[in-house]
């Protein structure tokens, strides 16, 4: 192996890294990626990592050159084989490996690939994962004689998910993992949960050929409001390509977005832990906010991205976290990590507890108008520009309240408006939401307003 490798610029994004294969990222990615992050681990005091990998056609291969790269560091590497990511999660907690790697192309189409990865318990993002580039470039790894150990965690970790449900009442239940890695963990899950079930796009293939597989697209949940609606079920489970997302509907085939889902989970959580911090990221609607309070609770809101989330609830000590693209965090009675299985689990036991449908629950919930997350283009250098002159626009004007925790959130009369622009992509994304439509359209006209002082001129369509 050569002791200095580059990688292509685009893949070391700021929760992960993520990629093409056979374009921007391929096998010797992999390795190099093994070299330095296993370097990382051994210079801490480290000698384990536990590694997983999920249903892509080509993830067997990108897990192998992956171990190849952590065992030249001298590292025991266990090995779980193909599942979901948030198994992963669970096999570095109960096999106390120093730290976890899980090849995975998340949500992204087939051709895609990457890693998500964690140390010492704790989200490995942002800066840490920049760093990996330059030392690769320089080629600071270390070296010694590591091992592999096969562990398949599957039964165990089907278990543990099951260890938390609870209810009285049977339920039937439709299930979509849209062929991703959840598949095979899934149906173990439901050949023991109570109630009837109904299993579609079970088998693991990683060529996603019923749908792409992200459930926070509404299109994508065609397949399981069909299989709600022909089994009369009282609710729908749709999952990720990697098990870390969460999508629910209905038993009318309606979606409960991120922030609906958390409070329905909140109020059970509250009953336990009164007056506990609940977290949402910056793009919740304000009904969620409204809600926790009115439970009891102490709602916070945060920055954006899964890696974020989590560190503020470790600060925070909140048992319970999640954001508006349904990643689920859950510290009661858990680990603290997203994992879309358990909360499909924590949310049957509320529902199969008595008290009101989901149907009821989300009719309960006050009715807002608001938009879809709204994107715009904008040069990767300029993003982040713009949210800043926006921001010191809105300090000499009276009559709103401006949260800057992640871009600009604006509240006023007419409800709020969200602009920030995206880790992940060039783009800038924006949100707002309202009590009426003609509230709407001036929240979305001051936005409109903003983008065109800074240059960008939005869609027609906006």
């Amino acid at each position: 192996m050569s002791d200095s490798h580059t990688f292509d610029p685009t893949i070391l994004r700021e929760y992960d890294i993520r990629g093409v294969i056979g374009d921007t990222l391929n096998a010797a990615d992999y390795t190099a990626v093994g070299r330095a992050f296993g370097t990382l681990v051994v210079r801490d005091g480290g000698t384990s990592v536990a590694v997983g990998y999920d249903g892509r056609l080509h993830s067997p291969d990108m897990e192998a050159a992956l171990v190849k790269g952590l065992v030249s560091t001298g590292l025991t590497v266990k090995r779980i084989g193909r599942g979901p990511t948030p198994m992963l999660y669970y096999a570095a907690q109960v096999l106390e490996t120093d730290a976890g790697m899980m090849v995975t192309g998340s949500h992204n189409p087939p051709n895609y690939n990457g890693i998500k990865m964690l140390r010492k318990g704790k989200s490995f993002y942002g800066a840490q994962i920049q760093g990996l580039g330059p030392q690769a470039a320089a080629g600071d790894f270390v070296t010694g004689q590591g091992a592999t150990e096969d562990y398949d965690l599957r039964t165990q970790y089907a278990a543990r998910l099951l260890q938390d449900y609870h209810g009285d009442k049977a339920l039937k239940v439709a299930w979509d993992p849209g062929n991703g890695a959840a598949g095979e963990v899934l149906q173990m899950l439901v050949a023991e949960l109570p109630g009837e079930h109904v299993v579609i796009n079970g088998d693991i293939d990683g060529n996603f050929p019923a749908h792409h597989p992200d459930p926070t697209v509404e299109k994508n949940l065609v397949q399981l409001k069909a299989a709600v609606a022909e089994n009369g079920c009282d609710v729908g489970f749709g999952f990720d390509g990697d098990g870390d997302r969460i999508g629910v509907i209905d038993s009318q085939g309606r979606v409960l977005w991120g922030d609906q889902i958390m409070v329905i989970l909140a109020e059970d959580v509250l009953k336990d832990l009164p007056g506990a911090t609940i977290i949402a990221d910056v793009k919740a609607s304000q009904v969620f906010f409204d809600e926790i309070a009115r439970l009891g609770g102490n709602p916070v809101m945060w920055k954006t991205g899964h890696s974020l989330i989590k560190t503020k609830m470790q600060e925070t000590g909140a048992p319970l976290a999640g954001e508006m693209s349904a990643h689920i965090f859950f510290k009661h009675r858990y680990y603290g990590y997203d994992d879309a299985l358990y909360a499909a689990v924590r949310l049957m036991s509320v529902l199969a507890s008595g008290g009101p449908t989901i149907d009821a629950r989300r009719d309960a919930m006050p009715s807002l108008v608001n938009t879809p997350e709204l994107r715009f283009d904008c040069d990767e250098a300029r993003k982040f520009a713009v949210v800043d002159e926006v921001r010191d626009r809105l300090k000499s004007m009276s009559g709103i309240e401006v949260h800057a925790i992640d871009g600009v959130r604006v509240q006023s009369d007419d409800g709020w408006w969200l602009l920030r622009a995206s880790n992940t992509q060039a783009v800038l994304v924006a949100r707002c939401e309202s009590a009426t439509q003609e509230g709407l359209d001036r929240l979305k006209a001051a936005v409109a307003a903003q983008l065109r002082e800074s240059g960008i001129e939005p869609p027609a369509d906006f």
